[in-house]
């Protein structure tokens, strides 16, 4: 019997002892074997959710490109995995670079991004022949001239511009508004100085600009508006200096369901507003369009994986609340505590039994404010039970600590009955291996 249960996987479904199962493996048998916590992660879904995105985009234009954000979820088998549906791949640090480059993902459809990048990093990119480097600032713009000069390549970049957009999403993940972190801002010229540098620059060929408003979003209207903003800025680009943008990079962002009654918009509603709007807001401007690339992350893992736990206690605070604990918390999932995210939760042995009670997910973590889950209806858990989050492929491992000494979990991707291990589970020597005694 299916799971109608929208955070959950799509292949999900009470099998016939009466619990959880993804892509037909039984998640109890998986904790039992594999150890909690656990990330599972459904690997038909996540290739249906690629393939989604490039037929969303194809059946409206030819001249697109659907970039991965790796920082969602990265490992070597995912960027196997990208590239073998055809995706290119955005990497935010050096560390993401060499899983990529490690996996033998080609160079050329790797876009480096980030802030702050060192010159380590921005060294490593233009040596590996990166397809694109996402300049973020003047700073990085001269640091990597001179470093492309070195090696002696004409390094293409893109520019990333902070339209000064607000997404309607949190706070903390908006990255499109004037005070930001991001990007060269459009006032005041800022901008169109970082445009100039680019142009003269001899080491550097400028193809295009990149923009990003923010992530979960739920809206498609941000989207619209930043495409005709960026228009403008196109427009003045070309009157200015007689450059012709060739690559337009919409960023991504788009929202996930995280609870029953979450509606997120679908690939193929965001390339009508993308695909629609641009060719709209060119013809405006009377400029060519360029090629459209957007960087899903979250939309394409976040609801193909569950983490499940073992609960060790259930402790309740008469007339205040339940606490059920896991073995699991804010080192596998800090989303909870860095921005408010909110989950659901459910036993993996009884899926569909009638709640008896409502308790707060704790994790096992020295804070407080370690709480996984503020209300769950659960069937009278107890210790032993093994308990699901679902949706917690994106920004769960990737944002991953060791706080507390706690190991980071393993990793599976399921697949017709079948379970394999994409990141072991670390045990305590790794832990200390990189740590030296004093004599």
């Amino acid at each position: 019997m299916s799971l109608a249960i929208p955070p959950l996987p799509g292949s999900s479904r009470i099998n016939t002892s009466g619990r959880l199962e993804v892509a037909g493996c039984d998640v109890v048998e998986l904790a039992s074997e594999y150890g909690t916590p656990l990330f599972i992660y459904d690997e038909q879904e996540i290739r249906d959710r690629c393939r989604a995105y490039r037929e969303a985009f194809a059946s409206r234009t030819d001249d697109f490109e659907i970039i991965y954000a790796s920082k969602a979820f990265s490992c070597t088998a995912m960027s196997q995995l990208i590239a073998q549906e055809g995706l290119s791949l955005d990497v935010a640090s050096g560390g993401e670079l060499y899983t990529a480059l490690r996996a033998w993902f080609p160079p050329e459809n790797i876009f480096l991004h980030g802030n702050a990048n060192t010159e380590d990093e921005l060294f490593r990119a233009v040596r590996s022949e990166v397809g694109h480097i996402v300049v973020d600032s003047l700073d990085e713009l001269r640091t990597l001239d001179r470093i492309a000069g070195r090696e002696g390549r004409r390094q293409p970049v893109l520019l990333r511009i902070t339209p000064g957009i607000e997404a309607h999403t949190h706070d903390f993940v908006q990255t499109g508004k004037l005070d930001s972190k991001f990007g060269s801002c459009l006032e005041e010229g800022v901008a169109v100085s970082v445009v100039e540098a680019a142009l003269e620059s001899a080491n550097l060929e400028l193809t295009g600009f990149h923009v990003h408003i923010g992530s979960q979003i739920f809206s498609l209207e941000p989207y619209r508006k930043t495409i005709s903003v960026m228009a403008d800025f196109l427009a003045q680009c070309h009157s200015r200096f007689g450059f012709e943008c060739r690559l337009l990079d919409l960023g991504g962002g788009l929202g996930v369901a995280y609870a029953p009654g979450d509606e997120p918009a679908s690939p193929d509603q965001l390339a009508g507003v993308m695909v629609t709007g641009l060719q709209e807001e060119m013809e405006r401007v009377a400029l060519p369009v360029p090629r459209l690339a957007v960087e899903p992350g979250r939309s394409i893992v976040a609801n193909a994986c569950l983490t499940a736990y073992t609960v060790q206690t259930v402790k309740e605070i008469p007339g205040v609340r339940t606490y059920v604990a896991v073995d699991g918390g804010m080192s596998d999932n800090l989303r909870p505590m860095l921005y408010g995210a909110a989950y659901t939760a459910l036993l993996a042995a009884k899926p569909e039994a009638e709640p008896t009670a409502t308790a707060a997910i704790a994790g096992k973590h020295c804070e407080s404010g370690d709480i996984l889950v503020r209300e769950a209806p659960l069937p009278d858990p107890r210790p032993g039970d093994v308990l699901v989050t679902p949706a917690t492929g994106a920004y769960g491992y990737s944002m991953s600590s060791n706080y507390n000494g706690q190991l980071r979990p393993a990793v599976l991707f399921v697949k017709e009955g079948t379970a394999r291990v994409v990141i072991r589970r670390e045990d305590y020597e790794d832990l200390v291996h990189l740590h030296e005694r004093l004599e």
